[in-house]
């Protein structure tokens, strides 16, 4: 907490003031990123809204019927829900001041997350191999819009993730670092939410059209 102290007037005359104390407020990082996350959620949002607009507009071209495999689709979600478990498993670690549980899992997190990406990158290019890219509809350039926007999001995730396993084997679990895991954690559960809109407005919806 910051504590100001006045000093007695000098000599012109003219009050002294020191700020002693911290000058940051606690918990303010993490104040922060939740304020990012809801600008986050307006782009996501934007998506959306575009896409429900969009989304019968095939221009002659394939619909979600003729290009979504929802087993693939499936097993791409179960990557990603299983990741979110495990990051929980790293932050139950973390609370416990495990440092190699931690990585460990963070490190399998990372695995999923980087198998997700993989198989969306096959989607993308199947897609885009058979003649249905972002220039064939209105459809599909509102698809690859916003799965394209989450794709990368989580691949900055990883990235994160990578860097913060970094700085763990250097410096271990000190404060900052627990700070950084726990935004990331809200980071990848965020993305976990939104993909569960995904699968179920773009994928689901879009394979009955």
């Amino acid at each position: 907490m910051s504590h100001s102290t006045t000093l007695p007037a000098g000599e012109n005359g003219q009050f002294e003031f020191m700020e002693m104390g911290e000058h940051h407020a606690p918990n303010g990082t993490l104040l922060g990123f939740w304020l990012y996350l809801m600008s986050d959620c307006l782009v996501f949002a934007a998506l959306f809204a575009t896409y429900g607009v969009l989304s019968q507009s095939f221009a002659g071209g394939p619909t979600g019927a003729d290009l979504f495999d929802l087993p693939l689709v499936a097993l791409n979600t179960s990557f990603l829900l299983l990741s979110s478990i495990t990051y929980g498993f790293a932050m139950l670690q973390m609370q416990q001041n495990r440092l190699r549980g931690t990585q460990i899992w963070l490190f399998i997190t990372g695995i999923l997350g980087a198998c997700f990406i993989g198989v969306e990158l096959y989607e993308f290019y199947h897609m885009i191999h058979v003649g249905a890219g972002p220039q064939t509809s209105a459809f599909l350039s509102s698809f690859f819009g916003l799965v394209g926007t989450h794709g990368l999001h989580v691949s900055v995730g990883i990235i994160w993730l990578v860097t913060l396993l970094l700085q763990l084997n250097k410096h271990g679990l000190t404060t900052a670092n627990k700070r950084r895991v726990y935004c990331l954690s809200m980071f990848w559960h965020f993305l976990d939410v939104v993909w569960i809109g995904v699968f179920t407005f773009v994928y689901l919806m879009g394979s009955m059209a």
